[in-house]
C-alpha cells in the first residue's frame, strides 16, 4: 500500500480503528482506513442533511425521495444512513405492503397519494409506485393492461405532484448479477437477516433478464426532464450511500449549504446491471 499520511495515522490511532481490526475478518490497514474515511465523510454529509431538514421545516417545503433498484441493492441501508440523525417527527419512511382488496379497486396511484408529504415534511419511499414498472409485470402481479395504463399515466402523475410544490428525487440503485447473488447468500445464512429473503427474491436471479428489460423500458419512458432518474452504482454499499446523500444535498436548494462538503458525482449513463 502507499505510504501512510499524517491524517491516516491519526485515524488509525483512534479507538474506532482498534474496534475495526478486532471485529472484522481479514482486516487490513487499507480496508480499515477506507471504512474510517467513509464514516468521517458520512458524518459531515449527515450534518448537512440536518441543515436541509431544518430548511424544509422552516420554509414549509415538501420533499419526496424515491429509492428504487433490484432486491438486495442496498436501498434500505441508504435510507437508514440518510435519516439516522434527522428529527423523526419531520420525516417518514414509506414501505407499503401489497395492496388490500379495497386498494386493488382504487386508482393505482391513490395509495401513494395518501402518503405524500404535507408542508415541512420529507417522505422517503422504500420502493414506490414504480413497483408497477418492473416488479409487478415481471412477477405476474399485474395484467398487461394495468402495466400499459401505468406507463401512460406515470409521467403525468409526477408532473402534477411536482407542479403542486413537491420536490421529487428518483434514485435507482444499480448492482451486478454476481453482487446480487452474493448478497442473497449472505442474507439467507444470517440469523438476523434471513427474514428479508422473500418469495420474490427467490426468483430474482432466474428472472434477471426480465428485470433488465423492464428496467430499460422504465428509464426510456420515465427519465424526464422534470423528474430524471439518478443512477447510483451500488456494488459497494458504502460508496452508494455517500453518492445518494450527495445527490440529495446537491439537488435540494437548502440554505445555508456548505458546497465544499458536497462532492457531487455526475450521473453515469451506463448501468451496472
Amino acid at each position: 500500500m502507499d505510504k501512510l499520511t499524517d491524517a491516516d495515522l491519526i485515524l488509525l490511532n483512534k479507538k474506532k480503528s482498534l474496534k475495526q481490526f478486532l471485529s472484522r475478518d481479514n482486516a487490513t490497514v487499507t480496508r480499515v482506513l477506507r471504512y474510517l474515511n467513509y464514516e468521517t465523510r458520512l458524518k459531515s454529509l449527515q450534518e448537512e442533511l440536518i441543515k436541509l431538514q431544518n430548511w424544509v421545516v422552516e420554509n414549509n417545503e415538501k420533499v419526496v425521495i424515491i429509492f428504487e433498484g433490484r432486491d438486495a441493492a442496498g436501498k434500505g441501508g441508504a435510507i437508514r444512513r440518510t435519516t439516522e440523525h434527522l428529527n423523526p417527527r419531520e420525516f417518514k419512511v414509506v414501505a407499503l405492503p401489497k395492496p388490500t382488496e379495497e386498494e386493488k379497486g382504487q386508482w393505482y396511484f391513490q395509495r401513494y397519494i395518501n402518503q405524500l408529504p404535507r408542508e415541512g415534511k420529507i417522505i422517503l419511499f422504500d420502493r414506490s409506485w414504480y413497483n408497477r414498472a418492473i416488479v409487478e409485470p415481471v412477477n405476474g402481479f399485474c395484467t398487461k393492461e394495468d402495466y400499459t395504463i401505468f406507463m401512460n399515466q406515470v409521467n403525468h402523475f409526477e408532473r402534477m405532484i411536482i407542479e403542486s410544490g413537491i420536490t421529487l428525487i428518483k434514485l435507482y440503485f444499480s448492482i451486478s448479477k454476481g453482487e446480487q447473488e452474493k448478497r442473497f447468500e449472505e442474507i439467507k445464512t444470517s440469523p438476523i437477516k434471513k427474514w428479508k429473503y422473500s418469495a420474490v427474491d427467490q426468483k430474482a436471479l432466474e428472472l434477471w433478464d426480465d428485470y433488465t428489460e423492464y428496467k430499460k423500458r422504465m428509464f426510456k419512458k420515465t427519465n424526464t426532464k422534470i423528474a430524471p432518474w439518478i443512477v447510483i452504482r451500488a456494488n459497494r454499499k458504502t460508496k452508494a450511500r455517500i453518492d445518494a446523500i450527495e445527490h440529495i444535498l446537491d439537488i435540494i436548494p437548502y440554505q445555508p449549504k456548505d458546497k465544499t462538503v458536497i462532492e457531487h458525482v455526475e450521473v453515469e449513463e451506463k448501468q451496472v446491471d
